[in-house]
């Protein structure tokens, strides 16, 4: 009866605000830091600096699965148990890795990264211009101080009542986009193969390959994103050097990314023969 009891632990509650708090933190980054450039770059650096932007993101994660690597190597229990007295190994089935070690130093690391983003200033004077005289920017400020003080003066019904009925025709113009449509499809087709790549291909490594959780991720993190990463450094160079519009990035993109789907989708015709399993696929004899 000792061992019949129930799982009573709320840790999962932790975990679940941790990712809710994360992604209010993470989800500004992409749509206002690209806001951020194409508002104060010119336009045709803006190509060159979002290609950076998107480097950035992809070394984030590089760094991250290295660091998930060293983490699973180490047990869960690591600090509290005795590595002496550890009697299986990395690639044994019931290894766990010290996945909440990875937790609390990307924490830390996000919470310094944080800093600078409270010194950048609400407005930048936009690549190649120079100030505004004194006197336009006065004029401005008061205009904007006005605009403030009638804001405030509705109400939030008349607020939520004029949004409302803009709402509807200008959902129908950003499905009449095609520019904005291809953006859609290349974002579902690459978080359709990203992700499952993701989600899969460690398990698969270590079942089919017999390769340990951390030596997994540790491929996964080094054979695929810095070629991601060099192919948005050059996409964004490319970009600024043939002067390349909208229209004919977001057609380049969709075809590159639909190609890449059906790349990911190959795999399917590409498998390994099933384990020997007693009693499951052979024999016990």
């Amino acid at each position: 009866t000792e061992c019949e009891k129930e799982p009573g632990s709320l840790l999962w509650i932790f975990v679940m605000v941790g990712n809710i708090v994360r992604g209010i933190g993470e989800t500004p980054i992409m749509p206002l830091g690209i806001s951020y450039l194409e508002d104060f770059a010119k336009a045709e650096n803006s190509p060159f600096y979002l290609g950076c932007l998107h480097t950035a993101t992809v070394v984030g994660p590089f760094l991250g699965f290295l660091l998930a690597s060293f983490c699973a190597q180490l047990f869960v229990d690591v600090g509290s148990v005795d590595a002496e007295d550890i009697t299986i190994k990395a690639n044994d089935a019931r290894w766990v890795g010290a996945w909440w070690l990875g937790i609390l130093i990307c924490a830390s690391v996000n919470l310094l990264a944080g800093i600078p983003f409270w010194f950048l200033p609400k407005s930048l004077v936009k690549e190649g211009e120079t100030n505004e005289p004194e006197e336009t920017s006065k004029n401005s400020l008061v205009t904007l101080q006005e605009n403030d003080t009638n804001e405030a003066k509705q109400t939030m019904y008349e607020i939520a009542k004029g949004k409302l009925y803009y709402f509807i025709p200008f959902l129908k113009a950003l499905f009449r986009n095609p520019v904005y449509m291809l953006f859609i499809f290349i974002t579902v087709l690459q978080f359709n193969a990203f992700n499952i790549m993701i989600t899969f291909l460690p398990k698969y490594l270590e079942q089919q390959f017999g390769k340990s959780a951390s030596d997994a991720i540790f491929l996964i993190g080094v054979y695929n994103l810095p070629i991601i990463c060099v192919g948005y450094f050059f996409g964004g160079l490319l970009m600024k050097k043939f002067k390349i519009n909208i229209y004919q990035s977001a057609n380049i993109a969709f075809w590159m990314s639909l190609l890449a789907y059906l790349l990911y989708f190959s795999v399917h015709w590409a498998v390994c023969d099933t384990s020997p399993v007693a009693g499951l696929t052979v024999s016990y004899k």
